[in-house]
């Protein structure tokens, strides 16, 4: 994908990471936690543009669970709420056994997509997610046979090498669909100039997404738009509207975004253009 797929008009697919793993309402009281919480925030974003919603499960307490039934639970409440959004479970995690990564592919049905976490991450200051090949290859095998679409999540350089990998070891379905990640830590630096070699390193015919954390979210996401790519938004990522503005709601977060594109006369995707467009 290329500057050229922009100006040839492929609808951008527009992802809302709703409420992610680590930070909670202490954050942003905003931030959806229970299935209730999410299945209605799911649909706000469906409402606002996005045809994709990333989903992680939590506990009563708020805190991350891996559980089949917590996220049984979130799917069946954005069904109920949502229209026809297409649902993508996490598989990412820090100090979690290598059987509970799996366990968010396991709901019925399937979600039609899930994040596959390409290599290793700082996590924090004594915590590191692994992400083994052994691992990303587990969670590959398991996606294929239970026709779930993985969305390979790109952190650094060296993720982008295990794509490469990945694909040398195992057969993908077409097109190969990688989230490209920029922000502080063992993350790519926040630099545009990153984003045009990640995008030049990726393998031929692949789409790629584009996800900025906090600061950049907004700044990264104009450019996924402007290149051709696809973008993820939402309180997972950033729980600010503006400096010292906390969001209302994942739905804000993508309105804005649905906003720049209009801007740019880029077509926003319906969840069935998004299917088309990732080959699900």
């Amino acid at each position: 994908m290329t500057y050229d797929d922009f100006l040839g008009g492929e609808p951008l697919v527009v992802t809302a990471a709703l409420t992610g793993g680590v930070h909670g309402k202490e954050a942003n009281p905003n931030l959806p936690e229970t299935p209730e919480e999410i299945g209605r925030a799911a649909a706000a974003a469906e409402d606002a543009g996005a045809s994709v919603v990333h989903l992680h499960a939590r506990r009563p307490n708020g805190e991350r669970s891996f559980a089949t039934e917590r996220f049984q639970e979130i799917d069946d409440a954005v069904r109920r709420h949502a229209d026809d959004v297409v649902i993508q479970h996490s598989t990412g995690g820090t100090g979690a056994p290598d059987a509970d990564r799996h366990l968010p592919l396991r709901t019925d049905p399937p979600p039609e997509m899930a994040s596959l976490d390409m290599g290793p991450l700082n996590r924090y200051d004594h915590l590191t997610s692994e992400n083994t090949r052994g691992l990303v290859d587990s969670l590959h095998a398991e996606m294929r046979d239970r026709g779930i679409k993985p969305e390979l999540e790109v952190f650094n350089d060296g993720h982008m090498n295990e794509v490469h990998g990945l694909l040398e070891r195992r057969d993908l379905a077409d097109p190969v669909y990688a989230t490209l990640i920029f922000g502080g830590g063992t993350l790519t630096r926040p630099r545009p100039r990153n984003l045009l070699n990640a995008v030049d390193n990726l393998p031929d015919g692949a789409r790629f997404n584009v996800l900025g954390f906090g600061p950049h979210q907004l700044p990264f996401a104009t450019l996924g738009i402007l290149l051709g790519g696809h973008v993820r938004v939402g309180l997972e990522d950033n729980v600010y509207y503006r400096k010292g503005e906390l969001a209302e709601s994942n739905a804000q977060l993508v309105s804005r975004v649905v906003r720049i594109a209009e801007e740019l006369g880029r077509d926003v995707a319906t969840p069935s253009q998004a299917r088309d467009v990732l080959g699900i």
